[in-house]
């Protein structure tokens, strides 16, 4: 008698390849998350997680809603209901939220339900990365730039912050398609690198003081907003805060990071922002310059700012030091065109401080 053959199912191990990965690898998968929301996310996975993602080192915080409070608040950020287009009333009352929901979910590892973030229905930045001990590389997004330009006007700047202004870098000018634009705003014939005189007698310097005041606010507002972040972070080895329109960065390095902690920060008579110090300013024009790819810039302007002085008011360092962050600070065509600039003619410029 032969016995019937029987065919047994394996059991299926449950194994997870993911738990096989080091921590140190997990760590630098959830640094490339290009948002703090998925970070948020990422923490309600899993106890391993919740452990995790307090330690990653590279985090971005995108803005993407702006509301108004009532009061002021040191750590509050406040903003006027409507934007407006001058930079003159902007930025000088601003609450940011809405900005990492999935936070909002967030509970302690031993439990209980209790919140990362209790009492906070809409907490502000500051708040959301005070639970991420070892941050080092921090990006700050807002959702659009701080000064109101017209349509066709280009209008970029960057500036270098340690406990006062240390850099700054403006570039302007009325950005062309050079087939669509023709012969009108073509280069000038008796164009021999000085000022013509239609820029002081049509408006064209008074605009470009109004950028150089408007880029300057927006710079030393975002700095005021940083303060509890950077006291809140000592790791923190390099800071952005910059606008998803790409208009103006903020930037810190490690060297301004310690500059910014150990020296008091001067807030402006209007509180709302840090005071601008007196600046020497540097002012690159030409009437229209050709870009690659078919572009060109009409009225291309360059402003390179330096604070006056030479004491820990971040004044200090050579002017070599200003150009090289000017030629450091585009890419593209815009690094062509600050090159291009350059080697313009220079109208020096002083303002005091505000």
């Amino acid at each position: 008698m032969h016995t019937k053959a029987r065919i047994h199912v394996e059991p299926v191990l449950e194994f997870d390849r993911f738990d096989c990965l080091h921590d140190s690898l997990v760590l630098l998968i959830l640094s490339k998350l290009d948002d703090v929301r998925s970070l948020g996310r990422c923490y309600a996975v899993s106890k391993r997680f919740s452990g995790l993602v307090p330690l990653v080192h590279d985090v971005c915080v995108k803005i993407d809603c702006v509301v108004t409070v009532d009061g002021d608040s040191d750590d509050a950020l406040n903003l006027s209901s409507q934007k407006p287009q001058n930079i003159l009333s902007h930025l000088f009352k601003m609450m940011l939220f809405a900005i990492t929901k999935p936070f909002h979910d967030m509970r302690h590892p031993n439990g209980a339900g209790r919140s990362l973030f209790p009492q906070l229905s809409q907490p502000s930045p500051a708040q959301v990365l005070k639970n991420l001990s070892h941050v080092r590389n921090l990006r700050v997004e807002l959702p659009s730039g701080d000064v109101g330009i017209e349509e066709g006007v280009l209008l970029k700047w960057r500036a270098e912050y340690g406990s006062t202004l240390h850099n700054c870098v403006i570039l302007g000018g009325t950005l062309l398609n050079r087939e669509a634009a023709g012969s009108e705003h073509g280069p000038s014939l008796d164009d021999n690198g000085s000022m013509p005189e239609s820029f002081y007698t049509n408006g064209g310097l008074k605009l470009r003081v109004v950028w150089t005041i408007s880029c300057l606010i927006a710079a030393s507002t975002r700095h005021y907003l940083l303060r509890s972040i950077i006291n809140d972070h000592p790791t923190l080895r390099n800071l952005v805060f910059a606008d998803a329109d790409g208009q103006g960065a903020l930037c810190m390095g490690a060297e301004q990071l310690k500059d910014f902690r150990e020296h008091q920060l001067l807030a402006s008579a209007c509180s709302n922002r840090t005071q601008v110090p007196s600046c020497n300013m540097k002012l690159k024009y030409a009437p229209y310059l050709e870009l690659p790819g078919g572009l060109a810039l009409h009225g291309a302007t360059l402003l390179i700012i330096k604070p006056t002085g030479n004491g820990n008011s971040g004044g200090h360092g050579s002017r070599k030091e200003a150009e090289a962050f000017a030629s450091a600070t585009f890419d593209g065509p815009l690094k062509f065109a600050v090159k291009a600039l350059m080697k313009r003619r220079t109208y020096l410029l002083e303002m005091n401080g505000f």
